[in-house]
């Protein structure tokens, strides 16, 4: 299962040392979430691993549409459904 690192910083961090913040995120694989008045404002994470995510979430969203089409019966033999793509890709031909 994945588990993202997490630390909490204040705001006053991000202004002060950025380059820490930015190091945490990259070097170390940290989700930083900063807060201001104690309370938690933002994350900061680096851009790869926010692609990850995106990526997670996308599939995640993709799973869950086939897990619901199964529940309610909206299922084919897996010949049907190679020999419907054939014939799309067939036609898409001609």
């Amino acid at each position: 299962m994945f588990a993202l690192q997490e630390t909490i910083r204040p705001s006053a961090d991000l202004r002060n040392h950025y380059n820490e913040v930015s190091r945490q995120c990259h070097e170390d694989n940290e989700a930083v979430i900063i807060t201001v008045n104690g309370r938690g404002d933002t994350v900061s994470l680096s851009y790869e691993e926010y692609k990850r995510m995106k990526a997670r979430i996308g599939l995640l969203e993709i799973l869950a549409e086939a897990d619901e089409d199964v529940r309610c019966g909206r299922v084919a033999p897996v010949k049907d459904t190679f020999e419907d793509l054939r014939s799309i890709l067939t036609e898409g031909k001609g």
